[in-house]
């Protein structure tokens, strides 16, 4: 089409999470209408023929058909939400921070296992790696039709109450911003998800510009960032929101975050991957304490619809990040990092001038 390889990247970048945040709108909160159980199933439906469509895309050379099924991917898989609802419901069997805890690191572990299988396998095609991700999907489905428990009454009672219609229009996540309260909060998780999609989108294109990296080189490097996630989430989180809280949490990780972002574009290969652990425990640590802190403040006003909103914070930012951050890559990869840095560290300044008052609202809901 004659458009700059980056511009391309840029597009595929943003489609995706504009799928997601489509998705997250709308798919948790019907969740707490029509049943965890039946969401999930449809939306995981939907996600496999998502990434086989992908794999058909790819075989075809159809760059439209490719962005479609990304589009039709990111939908579906707006059903994260549900799961952090899932999550969070399981106290008091286990506590809401260690219930998310184990889910981030579930997810976590899916980060690194995902970008290892891409790396290495590559070698046998794109398309095929977009069918594992089906396989992958269809696993989840598979767990989910056997493992967890029907939730068929609250649905039947519940849908009566409401036409589609009505549903489209009264639950979506955003409606939550209607209460003025969440709105600290919400300023500085997106201020933070800016920044954090930053390097999470673009850290590969400035491996490429600055090492003339291999996937395998990228891969590797993954390995110990989502290592040091899966780590600190899994054994450290629950302990750190115990002894400090949530919001104390929440300014620590994210201006560790903040300096380590400034540094990275200034270090060589051998120091790299010790950079990547940092930002790893630093991104752990900021990630799990925004949903807890959100559930307990505001779980009452619907879990599915509070976990959307975190979610669709998520891919809003992911969708301007890759659309400010593909041109600017043109000019340097570093100046994207070097931009995630600066907006971590506003979403801490944010943050920390309004502590005070979400302290006491943390209280005021406990």
């Amino acid at each position: 089409m004659g458009i700059h390889p980056k511009m391309l990247l840029s597009i595929c970048l943003a489609i995706y999470p504009l799928g997601l945040l489509l998705g997250s709108m709308y798919i948790g909160a019907l969740s707490d209408i029509f049943g965890r159980k039946k969401t999930l199933t449809i939306t995981l439906v939907g996600a496999v023929l998502g990434y086989v469509l992908t794999a058909w895309a790819i075989w075809s050379e159809s760059f439209v058909g490719f962005v479609l099924a990304r589009f039709l991917s990111g939908i579906c898989e707006g059903n994260i939400s549900v799961a952090r609802a899932i999550a969070v419901e399981l106290e008091p069997v286990i506590s809401k921070a260690r219930g998310l805890s184990l889910m981030y690191s579930a997810t976590y572990s899916g980060w690194l296992i995902g970008p290892v299988l891409g790396g290495f396998l590559v070698v046998f095609g794109v398309a095929e790696l977009f069918l594992i991700a089906a396989f992958g999907m269809l696993l989840s489905l598979l767990l989910l039709v056997l493992v967890l428990p029907n939730d068929e009454a609250k649905e039947e009672k519940q849908s009566e109450k409401h036409t589609i219609k009505q549903l489209i229009r009264s639950q979506n996540a955003f409606g939550l911003l209607k209460n003025r309260m969440i709105w600290p909060v919400f300023g500085f998780y997106f201020l933070y998800t800016l920044g954090l999609n930053a390097f999470y989108e673009f850290y590969p294109v400035w491996f490429v510009d600055e090492f003339s990296a291999t996937p395998q080189t990228i891969a590797t490097c993954t390995i110990f960032l989502t290592a040091a996630m899966i780590t600190v989430s899994s054994f450290f989180v629950p302990k750190i929101q115990e002894s400090w809280g949530e919001v104390k949490a929440m300014l620590v990780g994210a201006t560790c975050l903040a300096v380590l972002l400034f540094i990275q574009p200034f270090v060589g290969m051998t120091e790299i991957r010790w950079v990547f652990v940092a930002i790893g425990c630093a991104i752990a640590v900021g990630n799990s304490m925004v949903p807890t802190f959100l559930s307990t403040a505001f779980g009452h006003l619907g879990q599915g619809k509070v976990m959307g909103l975190q979610t669709s914070t998520f891919c809003i930012a992911n969708f301007i990040i890759a659309v400010i951050g593909g041109p600017l890559t043109i000019i340097s990869s570093k100046y994207t990092l070097l931009l995630g840095g600066v907006l971590v560290l506003t979403a801490v300044c944010l943050l920390w001038y309004q502590r005070h008052s979400q302290n006491a609202l943390l209280k005021t809901a406990v």
